[in-house]
Order: C-alpha cells, then sequence, then structure tokens
C-alpha cells in the first residue's frame, strides 16, 4: 500500500494531554472523616486516601467502620486495581487483614453488600469458599 493510502493515526492535536493532578494531599494528617469525604468526592487522589484509613484499621474502629462504608460506594466497586480486584475488595481485604473483632464483623457486612457474582469472584480470589475463611495477608 503506498504511503499515501494509509489510514491516517491519530496526532497530537486530536489527544490533548491530561490535566494535571496537583500535589498529593497529607493524608497522613487528615481525619479519618476528612479522608472519608475525599473518596466520597471521588477526588483524584481517592485511592491515597482509602489506604490510608485501611493502614488505621487494627488500631481505629471508627477508620474500620468508614472504611466498610466506604466499600459500598459504585466507583469504588468500579475502580480496578489490577485484574478485577477493585478499590471495594481492597478495602474488605484490609478489613479482613486487621483481624479485630469490629473489622471483621464490618468486613463481613461490606461482602454481604456486594452481588453474589462479585462474592463469588472475590471468594475465587481469596481462594476460600466462605469470607470467614478468608485471613489475607498485607505487607
Amino acid at each position: 500500500m503506498p504511503a499515501d493510502d494509509l489510514p491516517l493515526r491519530p496526532g497530537p492535536a486530536d489527544n490533548p494531554p491530561l490535566p494535571r493532578r496537583g500535589p498529593a494531599p497529607a493524608v497522613d494528617r487528615m481525619t479519618n472523616a476528612e479522608l472519608s469525604r475525599l473518596v466520597e468526592a471521588e477526588h483524584p487522589y481517592r485511592g491515597k486516601a482509602l489506604f490510608e484509613l485501611c493502614d488505621r484499621i487494627p488500631a481505629d474502629d471508627d477508620a474500620a467502620t468508614k472504611v466498610a462504608m466506604l466499600s459500598r460506594l459504585p466507583s469504588l466497586r468500579r475502580a480496578r486495581l489490577f485484574d478485577r480486584v477493585s478499590l471495594a475488595w481492597s478495602a474488605i481485604i484490609a478489613l479482613l487483614a486487621a483481624e479485630t473483632p469490629h473489622a471483621r464483623s464490618a468486613a463481613y457486612e461490606a461482602f454481604g453488600a456486594l452481588d453474589p457474582q462479585e462474592q463469588h469472584d472475590m471468594l475465587d480470589y481469596l481462594e476460600v469458599s466462605a469470607i470467614e475463611e478468608a485471613h489475607p495477608r498485607i505487607a
């Protein structure tokens, strides 16, 4: 095919650059409520805010409660970290990994809020037959 007959490829003018995110918020200095609001507002750094809350779960029941609540957001259920793992799944996994009675209870409730196919897929991913059998470790 002669060069003149090749289909046109989109150039730089057809693909404008993505907007810059700006500096990341200092999530380590934010309250649980502030972090929760960032996630709920679908802030560009919502994942960073969610992971900060997840880090607090083992020592903070309020953080566990907020993470369980946030795991129900449709935006977190759609947002994929990799493969099938969504931000919502990562929140539930963090709750399970904390191994506190409150966090485990919150994880079971959050898992119960997933639709049946998503529950099945998550159990498959965790390689267990029931959520109560899951004891993930976060390095």
